[in-house]
């Protein structure tokens, strides 16, 4: 694997199976070092396409989403690193399918827990193939000033702390994600800071080993020395050990094995890493560090004394005249994103919405401050729930009956009609239920179902004023305005539309007062006498009653009762009915596979 360099400040990397922080951190990342272009070319998410939105900077930018890895790879050929954040469960097989592709060169693998023969059949492909798997259970790793794997290094305030903006003149190796981020952060504070740092990952196969590194490391002439961070477990520093006795590794090399404190236990112990845990002497660290040492690696003391023992090191290349000073630069500012800004109280910012009637912020959902769970356990019904929902408060249970029986009277009134035969005509012509619906709502109007609200305006208006039927509805006349809620199509005054008798039937034995409905029935009477279908309809009946409803339950003022009205409350009881029966209609159609729709000839009147 030896080569040199894996990352520089053009390299660019699919990201497969999206995480929004991740991603945006390495976008953040790029920003800070100055790239112009950002480091992730593509996004892999198995089923999607499209674009992510994130940030490069002050820009906003769309990042192209593919559905395959395959897909990716075509579309963006210069993309050589491929960062797989899929679950343990999908991580080798997507992790091998990357590496068959001819254009990518570097595998990390962060997920951990990924089955030992999977792991051994990745490392065994990227050998044969000259490609770099780094993983399984890492963090990934990270090019000063010019590329990191996902959340290396932490935080941007970290990243800067640690000065990994700019290139200094360290290799670092890890086996641990966690402990690479304090290094680097030690690193930072003893020596110009790394060049590049490689977390391994901590299970049992890692698919690059330590002295995989540090002999590359060896070949990159920016690189003075390398550190390399070990534990307990596993037998990897003994690569390490074989390669700095055959005289392959030329750069001071500072080495420390954790886990010296193993022996202080009973038994045996894992230190969280899979590859944790000694497995006889010579996997234990102090074994390690005195092999290492006795190869001629630079091993402090203990982890403490690791510090002193870089510092050290890097003091004496410059005294030697290997280490040119680097010239410090100040890195740009990361624009703070807004949700972040807003949380920490350095800005505040409008809503865009306001909503009154629910709430789903909490465990469960609320319909005007009622938990679900309570709507439920306490038996409401839809009239219950349309009350909160609309009327943002619980009605008294015959008011939420009479919402209900509205909507069951006017759920449908057959297929003649002119919302139900635009909703047949749309089903036979093959549209979806959605359109089917929809085109026979539209419908709804002043003529067809959609007069109950002015029917409640002008009966309330009429009703207040103390007109009579008379003045009423000559006034109307007068003003070339049709009495809403008055006259009918098929019903007269020997054929009464029984829903109107229902409702009145319902609002006389349960509404506290009918003041409207009996003021209806009187305009009604006097309408009665100019002609027999000039009938209080279905529309005036819902109208007027309403009008009763909102003024004898006392729970609205006379500024609501208008303004309800005003609204169009009324109409979206009609509309909420009638699409139950547009639906079935609809379902009708598709079930019975009736053909396209024409109207006959003999049914049109063609004149000139």
């Amino acid at each position: 694997m030896a080569t040199g360099q894996l990352f520089s400040r053009t390299t660019q990397a699919l990201f497969y199976n999206y995480k929004q922080l991740p991603v945006q951190r390495m976008l953040d990342f790029d920003f800070l070092c100055g790239r112009e272009t950002p480091s992730v070319a593509g996004i892999v998410n198995p089923g999607s396409e499209g674009f992510q939105k994130l940030f490069f900077g002050q820009e906003e930018i769309a990042i192209p989403v593919h559905a395959a890895i395959e897909a990716a790879c075509a579309a963006h050929p210069t993309a050589d690193v491929f960062i797989n954040f899929a679950s343990f469960r999908s991580a080798a097989a997507s992790s091998m399918a990357a590496l068959k592709q001819p254009t990518i060169k570097v595998v990390a693998i962060i997920a951990e827990g990924v089955p030992e023969s999977d792991t051994k059949q990745l490392i065994s492909y990227a050998r044969a193939n000259n490609k770099v798997v780094i993983g399984p259970a890492t963090v990934g790793g990270i090019q000063a000033g010019a590329f990191k794997i996902g959340d290396t290094a932490g935080t941007i305030d970290n990243i800067i702390q640690c000065k990994l903006y700019r290139p200094g003149s360290v290799g670092f190796v890890s086996k641990s994600g966690g402990m690479s981020n304090e290094m680097y952060n030690t690193v930072a504070r003893v020596t110009d800071g790394i060049y590049e740092g490689i977390a391994i990952g901590g299970d049992v196969f890692p698919g690059s080993t330590l002295s995989d590194h540090i002999l590359r490391f060896n070949n990159i002439p920016q690189i003075k020395m390398m550190v390399v961070l070990g534990e307990l477990g596993g037998r990897d520093e003994y690569s390490l050990v074989e390669a700095l006795k055959q005289g392959k590794v030329n750069k001071p090399v500072v080495a420390w094995v954790s886990g010296t404190c193993a022996r202080l236990f009973k038994s045996e112990v894992q230190f969280g890493h899979a590859g944790a845990k000694s497995g006889g002497e010579m996997e234990s660290a102090q074994a390690k560090n005195q092999a290492l040492m006795d190869a001629g690696a630079i091993v402090p003391t203990s982890f403490e004394a690791l510090e002193s023992a870089i510092k050290e090191t890097f003091e004496k290349l410059v005294e030697e005249g290997k280490v040119s000073s680097i010239k410090e630069v100040t890195p740009p500012q990361i624009p703070e994103d807004l949700n972040s800004a807003i949380k920490s109280g350095k800005v505040r910012a409008p809503t865009h919405i306001i909503s009154t009637i629910s709430d789903d912020r909490g465990d469960e959902p609320c319909y005007a401050g009622v938990p679900m769970s309570s709507i439920i356990e306490q038996g409401y019904g839809v009239g219950d729930v349309i009350s909160l929902l609309w009327f943002k408060r619980s009605l008294p249970r015959y008011c939420t009956k009479f919402i209900e029986i509205c909507i069951m009277l006017c759920a449908d009134h057959g297929p003649c009609v002119s919302g139900a035969h635009n909703t047949i005509v749309t089903a036979r012509a093959g549209k979806d239920l959605v359109s089917s619906l929809v085109s026979g709502l539209l419908t709804i109007g002043p003529r067809f179902g959609g007069a109950i609200d002015d029917a409640a305006r002008y009966f309330k208006d009429a009703c207040d004023r103390n007109l009579t039927p008379y003045e009423f509805v000559e006034g109307m006349k007068k003003k070339g305005i049709r009495v809403p809620g008055i006259g009918h199509r098929i019903k007269s005054r020997d054929n009464r539309d029984k829903r109107v008798e229902l409702l009145q039937k319902f609002a006389r034995s349960n509404f506290p007062s009918v003041k409207y409905m009996e003021y209806a029935v009187t305009v009604e009477t006097y309408t009665l006498s100019k002609a027999n279908n000039l009938v209080l309809n279905v529309d005036g009946a819902i109208g007027s009653l309403f009008l009763d409803l909102l003024a004898g339950s006392g729970m609205f003022t006379k500024q609501e009762i208008d303004e309800i009205v005003q609204i169009g409350y009324l109409n979206g009881l009609f509309v909420l009915a009638r699409s139950i029966g547009l639906i079935g209609h609809t379902f009708d159609q598709k079930r019975l596979k009736q053909p396209l729709y024409r109207h006959p000839w003999e049914d049109v009147l063609y004149t000139k």
